[in-house]
């Protein structure tokens, strides 16, 4: 029987850009006329901080199966180890997640079967979730990732410094 869905209570498969095509493309096209140097060495700086390595990414994968996967990997009740093994995939691997094979691999890694992921991204049952996450980031103003939301009104969106999360704590505390 599978679990009620309640997108309030937890961390949502959200797909950022969902107009990226389904091979991918290169992030200097998608971003044109931005600095990407500037971006990633902020990025790295805040990964730093936290112990996160970030590799040296060119592809934008277009993230839909490895969100259909993660909800298939939160009914089998592995979202996070496959949360975390995904994201280390992408961002310090550079792997491109929008391929099969990528997410099979993850998905081998964090404990689920290999063949119950594959035939998750294959039969849509969780494309109602992705689109609910959808609309719910419609109805918050969700434009970026991570998003904090504290109290029911106050963002802080991003990969941020610490320091930005004790100044709006204190501001509101």
């Amino acid at each position: 029987m599978k679990k009620e869905y309640d997108i309030a209570d937890q961390w949502v498969s959200f797909e950022l850009h969902p107009e990226t095509p389904p091979a991918g493309m290169l992030l200097s096209e998608r971003f044109k006329g931005h600095d990407l140097s500037s971006f990633y060495d902020q990025l790295r700086k805040r990964g730093r901080e936290v112990d996160i390595v970030f590799g040296n990414l060119t592809v934008l994968s277009n993230s839909r199966l490895a969100l259909i996967a993660s909800e298939y990997a939160r009914d089998q009740g592995l979202y996070d180890p496959f949360h975390e093994n995904m994201f280390h995939a992408y961002f310090t691997g550079c792997q491109d997640i929008g391929k099969p094979d990528v997410i099979a691999a993850v998905a081998k890694k964090s404990g689920l079967d290999k063949k119950g992921t594959l035939g998750a991204l294959r039969d849509g049952l969780y494309l109602s979730r992705l689109n609910e996450a959808r609309k719910e980031g419609e109805l918050i103003g969700l434009t970026g990732i991570p998003l904090f939301i504290i109290e029911n009104k106050y963002k802080i969106v991003g990969a941020q410094p610490m320091e930005t999360f004790r100044n709006l704590l204190d501001k509101i505390i």
